[in-house]
């Protein structure tokens, strides 16, 4: 049976970011999968509707006494990246990073990474009201979905080029814009 499946699809985010909307307080509480500790990124809208940038704006650290987070903020300009280091092993496949191990007994890895928003973002308004065929999914998920916030995955826009301010240090960044998955 293995040998009809290509690779493995796997979705994470790590428990030290965070995004939330521009404009938007930093939390004070955290659900437990989070760290003590947390980087937190605003939505900021880029140029091309549904694709944002994330610009870190906050760091949280938790507080043992009472579980709740400080907050200090950082400087501004500094937005997230996605490059890729191990040339050989990966390629960017959209928001995923496939690790192809095709030459070995080991299934290959679709990886997509994302930054947690608990909320839900105004770049994402439209929706819960955009036009469903099939009436799929019903509107208790969509309910269910809205409530507990989306996640930002970073895939350039088509028609974009490589964005110079977006990249950091290495020559072959291949990030732009993050886009929101609902």
């Amino acid at each position: 049976m293995l040998a009809h499946v290509s690779d493995i699809d796997v979705m994470f985010h790590l428990s030290t970011q965070l995004a939330i909307p521009r404009g938007h307080p930093p939390p004070t509480q955290l659900p437990a999968e989070f760290s003590n500790y947390v980087k937190v990124s605003e939505i900021v809208d880029s140029h091309v509707p549904g694709y944002v940038y994330l610009e870190l704006r906050y760091l949280l650290t938790e507080c043992t006494d009472d579980h709740n987070y400080n907050y200090f903020e950082t400087e501004h300009g500094l937005y997230a990246a996605y490059a890729t280091d191990d040339i050989d092993r990966q390629a960017i496949h959209g928001p995923a990073l496939l690790t192809d191990l095709s030459d070995t007994s080991l299934l290959s890895i679709d990886a997509v990474a994302c930054v947690r928003c608990l909320s839900w973002p105004p770049q994402a308004a439209d929706w819960p009201t955009r036009h469903r065929y099939h009436d799929w999914p019903d509107s208790a998920t969509v309910n269910h979905v809205i409530n507990n916030g989306c996640d930002v995955v970073g895939v350039a826009h088509p028609l974009c080029g490589q964005h110079e301010l977006m990249c950091n240090i290495s020559t072959d960044c291949h990030f732009h814009e993050q886009q929101l998955y609902c």
